[in-house]
C-alpha cells in the first residue's frame, strides 16, 4: 500500500494502512505546508509563513519542528525530509491531494473516461480540506482547494450530461443552482438535465429566471453559451427526449483472432477518429468493424449509425452521400419537412446535430473517399470506422485516418473458425480433409465461411468430399445462389470496379508463371513500360487484389488468383507468357554469364532485352528472388512447346542450382528439359539434358540412375559423332564414378576426357581435365600422377583467370598433399579453394572442402580448427539436405569429442 498523506479532510498519514502520529496540530500543519509541493523543495522562508504567519519564529524552531517530524516518519521506509538548498523536500509519499489533481488532468485528456476518472478524484474528500489546521494559510489554502473541488464536481456533471444522465442530475443540480443563483455554468447545466429529463418547459422556465436574475443583480445578459443552449430548446433542434439510434446490424459468428486489428480500432480516442479499414472482398472487414462496435458500444451511448454504402454491390450502385445523410438524419429525429434538399446542406446539419454527442458511426462498403467525405461529423466526440475493399488515400491524407490493412487470418485462427462452426470431433475425425480445406482457402475468411456453411446444412457430408469439390473446381466450388456468400460474386464486383487496362493486367496476373511477381517481370508480361506498370499495380493493390510484399514483390491469394485466370484475354494471354518466359530466360542467362564467366555460353532462343544486373551479386540476388517463378516459367515454356527455351532455362539454373544446393530442383528442371529435347531434331540438346540429369542424380547419390543416364547419353554422343558431348559426357562420368568409388573406371572417362578436349583445342576444359585425372589418380594412390596434373591444371587456370575451376583444382591439390603427409601445405591449398568457393557463393563445394580440411587439421594436432570447420560444414549438408555428409561429419565431431 505504501505510504499515504492525506490533506482532503484530517491532515492525516497511514503507512501500509497503520496510521502515523504526527503530533499537535502546528506539526501537522508542517507536514501539509510541504505536503502541497510534494516532491519539491519548499523554502524555508515559505515555510515559516505557511505556519506560523506574520509572528514567524526564527529558522531554529523550524530546524526543531523538521527534526521531530522526521523522528516521527523514522519507521516509514522510503518517506523522509531531505534538507536542500534553502528549503525542505517531503520525499515518497502518495498525496491524495496530488492524486486529485492528477485525474482530473486524466479526465480532460481521455473525455470518454471522465466520469469514472472525475468520480475516483471527487471520492478521494473526506471532509474540508486541512481540517483541523490552524492560521491563515490554512484558511486561505481551505479556500482554494474548496473551489478546486467544486470545479471537478461541475466538470463531473458536463461529463454525465455528455452520456444523458440529465435526468438523474436533476436533484443535485437543483440544489447547485440555488447555491450559486449567478453561476451561468451550473445554470446550464440544471437547464440540460431538466430537458434531458424530459421536462424541456421546466427547463426553458428556468432559463428566464436566471435570464430575469442576471440583467436585474449584474445587469449583463446571459452568456453565449446558455443563449445558444436556450435557442435550441425553443427551435426544438434537441428534442425532448433524443433519439438513440442504435442500427448495428448483428454481428457476424462466430469471430476468431484478429488481437492486432481489435488492438488498433481500441486506441481510438480524442474527436472524430476515423480508421479506414481496407482489404479485399471476402477478407473479413464488416466481420471485424461490427464485432468492435458491438464489443464497445457502450462507449457510445447517444447511439451508433450504420449503413452499407454498397460501394461493392453486386446488383446495386453505389449509395449516394445525399441519400446516406438524408437516412442519417431520419434516425436523428429530423422531421421530413426540415430536411434540407441538398447535399452540402444535409452534411452540415448533420455535422450540427452529432457535434456535442458521443457517437459511433460506421460507414461499411465504401467504393471511394469522396463517398465517406460528406458524411465524417465535423468537430466532437464521434468516432468513424470505414470499410471499403480500396484503400482510401484520400481519408488518410486529407482527414488523418488511422489505415488499417487487413489480411489473411493466420492459420490457428483458421482452423479455430472451422472449429467453432463445425465442431472439434468432426474436424477430429477426418484430420487430412480439414489440412486440405485450410490450404485450398489459405486463411480467406469467407472462403472457409462458405465450407463450413455448406458443411454445417449438410451433417452427413464427407468433409473429404468437400475438399474433393474445391480441389476439382477451384474458386467456382464457392459460388452461391445467394451472392453475399459466393466468392466468385464478391470478386466480380471488386473486378467491375476496375478500368479496362486495369481488368487486363489483373487477368494477365493470374496466369504469370509462379508464386509471385517483381516489376520488370510484370511489364514484360503485360507489355507495359515499368512505370506505368507500377501505376497500374499499385490501383490493383489499392482495390485489394494484390498484395505488394516486403521485398517489393507482388502476389495473389490463391482463390483470387484461380479467379483472375479466368479473365485473362484469349487473344493476349500467348503473347503474354511468350512475353514474360523470355524475360526469364534472357535475364537469367546474363546472371549465369556474370556467376561463372568462364562458362562457355549458348545463344538463347528468345527475345527481348534482359533486366540489367551489375554484377555477380546482383544476379545472385536475383535468381534467388525469381527462382520459383524461374521454375514455373520452364512449365510454362513446356506446355506452349518451346522446347528450345526449355532446356536453355534449365541450362542458366545451373550454376545457381549447384552453387546454392538445390539438388533437388537440378534434377527437376532437367527432366522436364530431357521429355522437351527429345522431341527436337537435334540430339545434341537431347545429350546435354540427359547428361545434365545424370549429373544431378549424381548430387543427390543417385548413382545408379546417375550412370544409367550418362550412358544413355555417351552413346547418343557417339552415334552422333559429337566429340564435345562425348567429352562433356566421360567428364561426367567421371565424377559420378568417383563418388560411386569405381575410380579405376573413372580414371579411364577421366583420361578420355582429357584426349578429347586436347584435341579440341579447348584449354579450360583442358584444364577441367588435367584436374579430373590428378584426383582420379589420387583415389587409386598415385600421387605423383596426380600432383603433376593437379598444378598444370591449376596454372591454366590461372592464366586463363578462371577462379571456379582453381578453387575445384586447390581442393584436389589439399587432397592430395594431405595423403602424402604434407599438412601444411594441404591446408593452404584448402583455404585458398574455400576463399574462392565463397566468393562465389558456392556453398555445396565449399562444405565439401570444409568438411577435407578438417583431417589435416587433426594431423597438425590442431583440434579446435578441426572442429570449427566441421561444425561449419555440417550446418551447410543440412541446409542442404545433404543427410549421408551431414551423418558423416557428425561422426567426425563427436570422435573428436572422444579422443
Amino acid at each position: 500500500m505504501g505510504t499515504l498523506l492525506r490533506l482532503l479532510g484530517e491532515v492525516a498519514a497511514h503507512a501500509d494502512g497503520v496510521p502515523i502520529d504526527l503530533g499537535h496540530p502546528k506539526q501537522r500543519c508542517l507536514v501539509a505546508a510541504l505536503a502541497v509541493d510534494a516532491g519539491q523543495v519548499v523554502p524555508a522562508d515559505r515555510l515559516l509563513e505557511r505556519v506560523w504567519g506574520d509572528d514567524a519564529p526564527q529558522r531554529s524552531t523550524l530546524h526543531s519542528y523538521v527534526s521531530r517530524l522526521r523522528l516521527a516518519l523514522a519507521r516509514v521506509e522510503g518517506l523522509t525530509v531531505e534538507h536542500r538548498s534553502g528549503g525542505y523536500a517531503l520525499m515518497g509519499a502518495a498525496v491524495d491531494l496530488v492524486r486529485f489533481r492528477e485525474l482530473r488532468a486524466e479526465a480532460r485528456s481521455a473525455p470518454d473516461h471522465a466520469v469514472k476518472l472525475l468520480t475516483e478524484a471527487l471520492d478521494l474528500w473526506q471532509a474540508e480540506p486541512l481540517a483541523g489546521l490552524p492560521g491563515e494559510w490554512a484558511e486561505s489554502e481551505r479556500a482554494r482547494l474548496e473551489l478546486e473541488r467544486q470545479e471537478a464536481r461541475h466538470d463531473l456533471a458536463d461529463a454525465r450530461l455528455r452520456l444523458g444522465h440529465g435526468a438523474q442530475l436533476v436533484v443535485e443540480l437543483s440544489a447547485r443552482a440555488t447555491e450559486l443563483p449567478l453561476d451561468e455554468r451550473v445554470a446550464g447545466q440544471y437547464v440540460l438535465a431538466l430537458h434531458q429529463a424530459g421536462r424541456t418547459a421546466d427547463a426553458l422556465e428556468q432559463y428566464r429566471q436566471v435570464r430575469d436574475r442576471l440583467v436585474e443583480e449584474l445587469g449583463t445578459e446571459p452568456g453565449a453559451r446558455l443563449r445558444e443552449l436556450h435557442g435550441k430548446l425553443l427551435a426544438d433542434d434537441t428534442p425532448a427526449t433524443r433519439l438513440v439510434p442504435r442500427q448495428l446490424p448483428a454481428a457476424p459468428v462466430p469471430f476468431v483472432g484478429r488481437g492486432e486489428e481489435l488492438d488498433s480500432l481500441d486506441a481510438t480516442g480524442g474527436t472524430v477518429v476515423i480508421s479506414a479499414v481496407a482489404g479485399a472482398g471476402g477478407i473479413g472487414k464488416t466481420w471485424l468493424a461490427l464485432h468492435w462496435a458491438h464489443r464497445h458500444a457502450e462507449r457510445f451511448p447517444d447511439g451508433q449509425l450504420f449503413v452499407d454504402l454498397r460501394g461493392f454491390s453486386p446488383d446495386t450502385s453505389p449509395l449516394e452521400p445525399g441519400t446516406v445523410l438524408r437516412g442519417f438524419l431520419d434516425a436523428l429525429g429530423v422531421e421530413d419537412d426540415r430536411t434540407p434538399s441538398g447535399t452540402d446542406e444535409r452534411a452540415a446539419l448533420f455535422r450540427s446535430l452529432v457535434a456535442d454527442r458521443r457517437m459511433l458511426i460506421v460507414l461499411d462498403n465504401a467504393a471511394t473517399a469522396d463517398q465517406v467525405v460528406p458524411l465524417l461529423p465535423g468537430a466532437g466526440q464521434c468516432t468513424v470506422v470505414v470499410t471499403s475493399r480500396r484503400v482510401l488515400n484520400g481519408l488518410v491524407t486529407r482527414y488523418g485516418a488511422r489505415h488499417l490493412d487487413l489480411h489473411l487470418l493466420s492459420d490457428a485462427e483458421a482452423h479455430a473458425l472451422l472449429e467453432q462452426r463445425l465442431g472439434a470431433a468432426r474436424l477430429a475425425a477426418e484430420p487430412d480433409a480439414v489440412t486440405a480445406l485450410l490450404g485450398y482457402c489459405r486463411r480467406f475468411p469467407l472462403a472457409l465461411g462458405i465450407l463450413a456453411g455448406r458443411a454445417a446444412t449438410q451433417p452427413h457430408l464427407r468433409l473429404a468430399d468437400l475438399a474433393g469439390e474445391v480441389r476439382e473446381f477451384g474458386v467456382d466450388a464457392l459460388d452461391d445462389d445467394d451472392p453475399a456468400a459466393s466468392l466468385p460474386v464478391v470478386l466480380a464486383t471488386s473486378y467491375q470496379a476496375l478500368t479496362a487496362e486495369q481488368q487486363e493486367v489483373f487477368g494477365l496476373l493470374g496466369v504469370a508463371p509462379g508464386p509471385d511477381i517483381g516489376l520488370a517481370a510484370a511489364a514484360s508480361l503485360t507489355g507495359l513500360s515499368q512505370a506505368r506498370a507500377s501505376r497500374v499495380l499499385r490501383a490493383l493493390q489499392e482495390a485489394s487484389l494484390l498484395e505488394r510484399g516486403a521485398d517489393g514483390r507482388y502476389s495473389m491469394h490463391d482463390l483470387i488468383r484461380s479467379y483472375a485466370a479466368t479473365k485473362a484475354p484469349g487473344d493476349l494471354r500467348d503473347a503474354a507468357l511468350d512475353r514474360v518466359v523470355d524475360f526469364y530466360l534472357t535475364t537469367a542467362h546474363a546472371a549465369d554469364r556474370l556467376l561463372n564467366p568462364a562458362r562457355p555460353p549458348i545463344q538463347v532462343s528468345a527475345h527481348g532485352s534482359p533486366h540489367p544486373l551489375e554484377d555477380a551479386s546482383a544476379a545472385l540476388s536475383w535468381l534467388a528472388a525469381e527462382h520459383a517463378c524461374l521454375l514455373a516459367a520452364q512449365h510454362t515454356a513446356a506446355a506452349r512447346q518451346r522446347h528450345e527455351v526449355v532446356w536453355q532455362l534449365a541450362w542458366t539454373l545451373a550454376t545457381f542450382h549447384y552453387r546454392g544446393g538445390h539438388p533437388h530442383d537440378e534434377v527437376a528442371v532437367w527432366k522436364v528439359a530431357a521429355e522437351s529435347t527429345a522431341r527436337l531434331p537435334d540430339p545434341g540438346s537431347h545429350c546435354r539434358a540427359l547428361r545434365s540429369l545424370g549429373s544431378a542424380h549424381a548430387l543427390l547419390g543417385e548413382q545408379e540412375e546417375a550412370v544409367r543416364q550418362l550412358k544413355q547419353a555417351l552413346v547418343l554422343a557417339e552415334q552422333h559423332g559429337d566429340l564435345t558431348q562425348q567429352a562433356h559426357t566421360h567428364h561426367a562420368l567421371t565424377w559420378t564414378l568417383t563418388r560411386s568409388g569405381d575410380d579405376r573406371e573413372a580414371l579411364n572417362h577421366a583420361r578420355r576426357t582429357l584426349d578429347l578436349h586436347r584435341a579440341l583445342g579447348e584449354p579450360l576444359r583442358v584444364a577441367r581435365s588435367l584436374n579430373a585425372v590428378g584426383w582420379a589418380a589420387a583415389q587409386l594412390g598415385d600421387h605423383a600422377t596426380a600432383r603433376a596434373h593437379c598444378l598444370e591444371a591449376l596454372e591454366l587456370h590461372r592464366v586463363h583467370r578462371n577462379p571456379s575451376g582453381e578453387a575445384t583444382t586447390s581442393d584436389s591439390l589439399g587432397y592430395v598433399e594431405h595423403q602424402t603427409g604434407n599438412h601444411r601445405q594441404s591446408v593452404e591449398h584448402y583455404r585458398r579453394s574455400l576463399v574462392l568457393y565463397r566468393s562465389e557463393g558456392n556453398t555445396v563445394e565449399a562444405a565439401q572442402t570444409l568438411d577435407r580440411i578438417g583431417h589435416p587439421h587433426v594431423s597438425l594436432g590442431q583440434l579446435d580448427e578441426a572442429r570449427s570447420v566441421w561444425q561449419e560444414a555440417l550446418e551447410l549438408f543440412r541446409q542442404q539436405g545433404q543427410e549421408r555428409d551431414a551423418e558423416r561429419v557428425q561422426a567426425q565431431l563427436d570422435a573428436l569429442e572422444d579422443a
